[in-house]
């Protein structure tokens, strides 16, 4: 559930990097600055030219410098002072600037993916990895760009607009009238191109999520695009969104490049208004040549910049059309909250049970419905039934990605909402169908549960998972890259992958979801006889189609409809002839009419 908001995204960015303010506020000083120094040349040639024109009679003179020559030579040693001056401070502004820019982009992106992490498997339902990928990716550099260059910019038009209005003041009420006419043209310009900008560039954030979540979608599914020949059919939908994209950003496009040619001709307008009104006075004695000059050159550095605000507006709106979304992400409340009771693993025995449990996917039908089970502690539990039956939503319900909607589940008599998350599923160990193994070497994936875990347990547990003497005929051994998902495995060994990452993690509840269901016989025997010595002593979920490797199980219990219809040992349900019964028939090719076994 998002938070509702009802700030702009520049007033949540702000609150959100309160603890970066003093250095972004040391930025901006060294903006001002770099902005006031640069303002200082027009001044001194003002001051040039007043020398040359009055001589002995010049502003300098009366600082006590008579000399015309001594004059020009303090004019030049003050310009290499302000040269210099406003060369550290730029430098200073852009180091300062784009130092914050990636801090900013960097933690902000931490802060986003750890967020992510904590919100529950609903959230992902309805969401495309490319569209999150987007966030966490391109809208958040979108952010870099504007801090990078457009930040600085604003605060130097702003220090302009400040000098150089008292400025003219100073001069001629007049001519700072006239100079400051254009100013709130151009606000209104860029307010109101603001306005029509923001929906415009919302839209294209959209658009571009919308292609890299099918980028996304299409390189993941290169198997299947192949083997159905389909590359031309995909090609033509990411054509598609691409030119949505395209076209979403042409209309942007060519309403933000109106701005500046427009503004261009609001400053012309000011600038020959400040040209023949400066020019008159001086003519007319009101004004010195050299004020003149200075005016006329101050004109161009208040209104000239303004043709690039334009360009600032444009980083400015889609930045704050990522940052919305960057935000909104981050103002999503987990529905699952880790609880406040902690246990450590040593304190577990293991039972697992649920009570009067029902469940449903958001918008789908009822999943599970009063289910009732219970895995004891230190025996092992096997869960069957048919496609749909609701087996595998048992695990999930187990390591709470999903809450169940009525009813609980207990880990040793403590409901496990109590529990903290870590500790919970720091508890158990997954080994399911579909495994997942990260880019990295095999001893890497076989550690990932315990990262600190010295090589001779991993050695250990790779033995225990068979797995060991594929590894070692590797040239590069337990070093070997797995690739992408571990496609440079076959099924079977990243099951094995898979399994010696459960033997090493060594937790109190052990959790078999389909793990042998996608390998080949004589690999199902290997992993058969692995979680036989890992079953010893530790409480054993196994979830499973083949009925003949759950036949040793404690407690069978077989799933219909969302609740256990049926459970037992395996003889007494092949016994009683009912629904464990005739999918025994089924797969052991025993026809329907023959008897009971």
């Amino acid at each position: 559930m998002t938070r509702p908001v009802s700030r702009g995204p520049l007033r949540r960015l702000l609150s959100y990097a309160r603890a970066y303010r003093p250095k972004l506020a040391l930025a901006a000083l060294c903006s001002l600055l770099n902005r006031v120094f640069d303002l200082a040349p027009p001044a001194l040639i003002g001051v040039a030219i007043d020398v040359v024109v009055r001589r002995e009679a010049s502003f300098v003179a009366s600082l006590g410098i008579t000399d015309t020559r001594q004059q020009l030579m303090a004019l030049a040693g003050i310009t290499l002072v302000i040269w210099v001056l406003e060369s550290v401070f730029e430098y200073l502004a852009k180091v300062l600037w784009r130092n914050q820019a990636q801090v900013l982009q960097h933690e902000l992106r931490l802060d986003a993916y750890r967020h992510l992490q904590r919100l529950e498997m609903r959230y992902f339902e309805d969401r495309s990895t490319g569209g999150m990928m987007t966030v966490l990716g391109d809208d958040i550099n979108q952010l870099e760009r504007f801090l990078d260059g457009g930040a600085d910019e604003l605060i130097k038009l702003a220090t302009s607009v400040t000098v150089i209005g008292i400025s003219f003041l100073t001069f001629d009420l007049m001519l700072g009238t006239l100079a400051f006419v254009p100013i709130p043209l151009i606000l209104w310009g860029s307010f109101y191109f603001q306005k029509r900008l923001t929906p415009l560039y919302a839209d294209v954030r959209e658009r571009a999520s919308l292609l890299n979540a099918q980028l996304a979608n299409n390189l993941g599914g290169m198997p299947v695009v192949k083997s159905f020949t389909a590359e031309d059919h995909e090609a033509r939908r990411v054509a598609a969104l691409s030119d949505d994209y395209r076209a979403s950003n042409r209309r942007a496009i060519r309403l933000s490049s109106a701005f500046s040619p427009l503004i261009r001709m609001v400053i012309l307008a000011g600038f020959t208004a400040i040209l023949l009104r400066g020019g008159y006075l001086t003519l007319d004695g009101q004004l010195e040549a050299g004020s003149y000059g200075f005016l006329v050159f101050i004109t161009q550095r208040l209104l000239w910049p303004m043709t690039r605000l334009g360009e600032t507006f444009d980083l400015f709106q889609r930045a704050m059309a990522s940052t919305r979304r960057v935000l909104d992400l981050l103002d999503t409340e987990p529905a699952i909250e880790s609880g406040p009771r902690r246990l450590q693993t040593s304190e577990i025995r293991g039972t697992l049970r649920f009570e009067s449990v029902s469940f449903r996917y958001a918008h789908g039908p009822q999943v599970l419905a009063d289910l009732d089970l219970e895995a004891p502690a230190g025996e092992t539990t096997a869960i069957v039934g048919s496609t749909g039956s609701g087996k595998s939503t048992i695990v999930k319900l187990a390591l709470r990605f999903y809450e169940p909607q009525a009813g609980r589940v207990l880990l040793d008599d403590v409901p496990i909402a109590e529990l903290d998350l870590d500790s919970l599923r720091g508890a158990i160990g997954l080994v399911s169908q579909d495994v997942f193994l990260f880019h990295g070497s095999i001893a890497e994936n076989i550690a990932y549960g315990r990262r600190d875990a010295p090589s001779e347990d991993i050695v250990a547990a790779a033995k225990s998972a068979e797995l060991h003497d594929f590894v070692t005929s590797l040239p590069n051994g337990y070093d070997t890259l797995v690739g992408e998902r571990g496609q440079k495995l076959s099924g079977g060994q990243r099951q094995r992958v898979s399994l010696a990452r459960a033997i090493l993690k060594d937790p109190p509840i052990l959790i078999l979801d389909e793990a042998t269901s996608a390998v080949d016989n004589e690999t199902e025997a290997a992993i058969q006889r692995s979680l036989e010595h890992l079953a010893v002593g530790r409480t054993t979920i196994v979830i499973a189609h083949r009925l003949s490797t759950v036949r040793s199980a404690h407690t069978i219990h077989v799933i219909e409809g969302g609740a256990v219809v049926e459970r037992g040992r395996h003889e007494d349900l092949v016994a009683a002839d009912g629904v464990y019964a005739a999918l025994w028939r089924v797969q052991t090719g025993v026809a329907t009419g023959a008897g009971r076994m």
